[in-house]
């Protein structure tokens, strides 16, 4: 198939061009920099210029390929509800590019909105508008799509991490360096679902391949890492004090991710793993904060 990629020089996005390279795919690889560019073609990918700011320009880029994989998001923090409106849009402008196909496309949410209404693990069968993360809008998109015939397939990411990232946890280790000390609340007992990014990044090309309309799959290799094991890691290999907080407290540590600092984000991927045949293999996330290079977070 020939792929249109959005995200294609990121993170997870720099991971997905090899697996589908080298399972016999062409990617056509969104960016909006020549440095990107260059990258993309140095990598084997053809080059499609285009921004989140133009949902037409990735509309445009929907229309010439056979499927699309959607990973592009802004994680600029400080305006996150307004890029949530802003992957509304995109995902809307990519889908009308696709209505009347079979053409699939595969957008990216986070496991959170799974989470049942009474709490526990996010559930690939559940869909929770109520959760506490804006980007519940990214899965209210897609369903709209959904019900027009639609071919969309959601893949529902943890903290995704190697040893240069960790998804919240990145911006929690500067908050951290900021504060003085990393934090957990209370006793810290809720917990994150985690994955490493070679492991995601080999979900997306077998949802892609062999994934279901209407699908959601979670990508969660570790159902739940625990705040404080979370903090005491980062404590040892930062030499920042790990410390205990509630109430007005939560705020100094965290600062704007205060509303994530409570947030238990536990998530099962075993309907994921058995109807995709996924085997996880990476390190997990523990193994790689005591790995990771600290002093990038100065």
């Amino acid at each position: 198939m020939r792929v249109f990629l959005t995200g294609a020089t990121g993170f997870i996005g720099s991971h997905i061009v090899p697996e589908l390279l080298a399972r016999g795919h062409e990617v056509l690889g969104l960016t909006r920099s020549d440095d990107g560019a260059r990258r993309l073609e140095a990598a084997g990918v053809d080059v499609h210029r285009g921004d989140l700011e133009r949902p037409e320009t990735l509309a445009s880029g929907a229309a010439a390929a056979d499927a699309v994989i959607h990973c592009a998001f802004d994680h600029n923090f400080a305006t996150f509800l307004d890029n949530t409106k802003k992957d509304e849009r995109v995902i809307a402008a990519m889908g009308e590019a696709l209505a009347g196909t079979e053409k699939p496309i595969l957008i990216t949410s986070g496991v959170g909105t799974g989470t049942p209404l009474n709490g526990g693990e996010a559930m690939e069968d559940v869909l929770n508008p109520r959760h506490a993360n804006p980007r519940i809008a990214t899965e209210l998109a897609g369903a709209a799509l959904i019900a027009r015939r639609i071919d969309v397939r959601t893949i529902r990411l943890p903290q995704v991490h190697d040893t240069t990232r960790a998804g919240l946890i990145t911006p929690l280790i500067a908050e951290a360096r900021r504060a003085g000390a990393i934090a957990y609340v209370g006793e810290g007992n809720t917990r994150w679902a985690a994955a490493h990014v070679s492991d995601v990044a080999r979900l997306y090309v077998l949802a892609l391949e062999n994934g279901e309309p209407g699908a959601r799959y979670n990508a969660s290799v570790e159902e739940g890492v625990s705040a404080r094991a979370i903090a005491e890691a980062i404590g040892e290999g930062s030499g920042l004090p790990v410390r205990s907080v509630d109430g007005g407290e939560v705020e100094r540590y965290f600062g704007w991710m205060a509303p994530f600092a409570a947030l238990d984000m536990a998530a099962s991927s075993a309907w994921t793993r058995a109807r995709l045949a996924w085997e996880p293999c990476g390190p997990d996330l523990l193994t790689d904060l005591a790995a990771m290079d600290y002093s990038a977070f100065v």
